[in-house]
Order: structure tokens, then sequence, then C-alpha cells
């Protein structure tokens, strides 16, 4: 299923076409339809159709009733759009998915599902990502919601699956919005997201972002090669002037060198492409970061060994959560936290080390006279 109005539209139109296409290679024998709604781009609907091989529904918008609430997530806003898989009565069975379930295998057996089966979160919600029911033309209602429906699950609901058990077939990631696993960063958080990647790179690639990825790493070598090559001093900010004005200045001074370092690990975050393969995203993070902290420690001569060291830990954080031969998630969380814990210090440390660093400019450049000041003692004359 796909609608318009998230900020995350084309995310989720290229997971919908990766879930396709790992479909189209195991040869399932179904046919593949997405409920696409009127505002789906055309071309988008083209592509689907033509290069995945699927069929297009398309359909008008349900409104959500719930949607003055509060607290409602707007998130969800178009959810009911999937009431729409039940007019799908031209099949005896429909397996509804959303784009974020990932299939290893044929998954035949969900079709031997009765009416309706779905996978419950807890005794009142079940998990809307993955659900097989039976095609029953809807009846429109008031509120967008089909009553019809309703009244025929309640007469006859399946609460749990009655299929024949075997290896699992199909992943589903149902956690976090800004941990799915097409997203570059939710790796290694999610371990299998690589399994996502794996199946993009075999069937939709990487074209659409790697001239924004190369565009990218070309100016942060960029901003190293200048940085090398052209140390700049600090600015002359603190020369005598009145005992008031030397605190404010210093203080700001500051502020503007550790801001500077913040910002150098976090706006490379958010110019990489979202759905770029983990592995040139965070290669693409570390790099852009490394270039900006070489701005920061030109700019304010800092040493940079402290300034690296979220850099360093960044880079171990990754290599703990990756390592493959962990038994269970315990014991990889575990690891996980004893490595932060040790960090802690060291982090500690290289911020002092930096302030202190900071401290010692500030000082040597208050010594300076101002520019235009004759730097020889006054009442001395000139000896011929």
């Amino acid at each position: 299923m796909m609608y318009m109005g998230t900020p995350r539209d084309y995310e989720f139109y290229v997971a919908t076409r990766v879930m396709l296409r790992s479909l189209g290679e195991l040869k399932v024998d179904a046919d593949l339809v997405v409920i696409a709604s009127m505002d789906v781009p055309h071309h988008w609907a083209q592509a689907l159709e033509q290069e995945d091989g699927a069929k297009v529904m398309r359909v008008n918008n349900i409104q959500n009733p719930y949607s003055n609430q509060s607290n409602f997530d707007w998130r969800f806003k178009l959810t009911l759009n999937k009431l729409y898989a039940w007019n799908l009565v031209d099949y005896e069975r429909v397996v509804m998915l959303d784009a974020d379930n990932l299939f290893l295998q044929r998954t035949d057996e969900l079709f031997q599902c009765g009416q309706f089966c779905a996978v419950f979160i807890n005794p009142c919600i079940f998990h809307t990502g993955l659900f097989v029911l039976q095609g029953n033309l809807l009846q429109p209602s008031v509120d967008g919601v089909s009553m019809t429906l309703i009244h025929e699950l309640e007469k006859d609901l399946r609460l749990r699956w009655s299929v024949p058990c075997g290896p699992n077939s199909v992943i589903t990631f149902p956690g976090a919005p800004w941990l799915k696993p097409w997203y570059w960063w939710s790796w290694p958080v999610l371990p299998l997201g690589l399994q996502w990647h794996k199946h993009r790179l075999q069937t939709l690639g990487y074209g659409a972002e790697m001239p924004i990825v190369l565009i990218q790493a070309v100016f942060y070598v960029g901003i190293m090669a200048v940085a090398r090559l052209a140390r700049p001093n600090i600015s002359k900010l603190c020369y005598r002037r009145e005992e008031k004005s030397i605190f404010f200045i210093q203080l700001g001074y500051k502020l503007i060198a550790m801001w500077s370092i913040l910002a150098a690990y976090i706006v490379p975050f958010f110019l990489i492409p979202h759905t770029i393969h983990p592995l040139i995203g965070w290669s693409l993070y570390l790099l852009g970061a490394f270039s900006l902290s070489c701005i920061a420690t030109n700019a304010f001569l800092l040493p940079m060994l402290p300034v690296l060291v979220p850099w360093i830990e960044i880079l171990g954080t990754l290599v703990v959560m990756a390592f493959p031969w962990y038994p269970d998630g315990v014991v990889r969380a575990i690891s996980v936290f004893a490595y932060s814990f040790c960090c802690s210090p060291i982090l500690w440390m290289s911020l002092s080390k930096i302030m202190s660093s900071l401290q010692i400019s500030l000082e040597r450049e208050a010594f300076l006279p101002r520019l235009g000041e004759n730097a020889s003692p006054s009442g001395f004359n000139k000896l011929y």
C-alpha cells in the first residue's frame, strides 16, 4: 500500500519496490498488487507496473475519523486505506503487507489461512504489517470504516495462525519509524538491516543516491586539503580591553569553538541520503565528521586528538555493535553498555583538554598589543 503526505514518501516507495523485487526473485505463485492512492506520482506507479511486475490499484484516500484527537499520530492518517484490501474479491486469499517486510523464501503457507489471520502484539492489538484475509466487497459508511467488515470479522475471527510451522520465511521491522531497515543509520542497531540492503543491491541498486554521495565525498576531501594547506590563525579577539569585556569575549569564543566541534559531528549526519547502504552511509559520515573537525581544529588551534576522540569512539561503537559472534541480544546489549561506560571518562578528559587548550590560547592572545599600537615601551627614545 502506498499513499502520500508524509516526510518519508520516497523512502517507502523505495522499500515497496525492494519488497516487490524480492518477491519476484522468489517466483511466488501469486499476483503482486499495490494499493496506491490517487496522489501517488504517475511515474512511481508506472515503475511499479513496468519494472517490478506489480498491478497498481488506484484508490481514493479514506479519511481517518480519529485524526482530530489530540494524541493522534499523523503517520497513520491514511492507514485506513488498507481496508481496500477487502475489495480484492477476485482472489481467494490476500496477504496484506507493509513495505518493511523482507522475504527470505517463498511463503505459500500464508495462503492456507482462513478468513482472517493476524499476529497479535497484545490481546487487544494485532500487527497490521502482515495479515491474511479473504476478499469481501466493502460497503461505504459515514466514517469511512465499513461496519459490514467489522461484523463479518466478529463472526469468524481466527486469533492465531493455523498453518504448518517451518523455517522463518519473512522478517518484519515494526519498530520505531526512524529505525526502518532502509535508513543507513539503522545498522548496526538492526543487524538484519544488511539483509534488506543486500536485496536492494541485487535488485534496485543505489543509482539514485550515488551521485549525491560522490559529490559530498569530494567536498569533504577538498575541505581536508584546504585545512591542511592553509592553517588559519585565530582572530585576535582578546587584545587589551576593559576588564568588563574580556570575560564575555572569552566566554563567547569558547562557546563558538565548542559549537563548531559539535556541528562537525551533527551536520554530516543530516546531509547523507537516507536510503543509502549503511556501509557507505557510515563511511561518508565519518569522512564528513573528520573533515569538519579539521576546520575546528585549525581555526581555534586545538590539539587534534582530543577533538577526534568522539570520532574514534563512534567508530568503536560501530565495531562493538556489528560484532557478529554474540550468542544473543542480551550479551550484545551488555557489551555495548560496557563499552560506553569505559569511553565516558575518556570523552570527559578530551573535553577538559579542549577547554584547557582554549584557555591557554586566550591567555596568550591577551598579551598581544592592539592593532596599530606601538609595541615598544613608552618613555624610551631611539638612540643614534
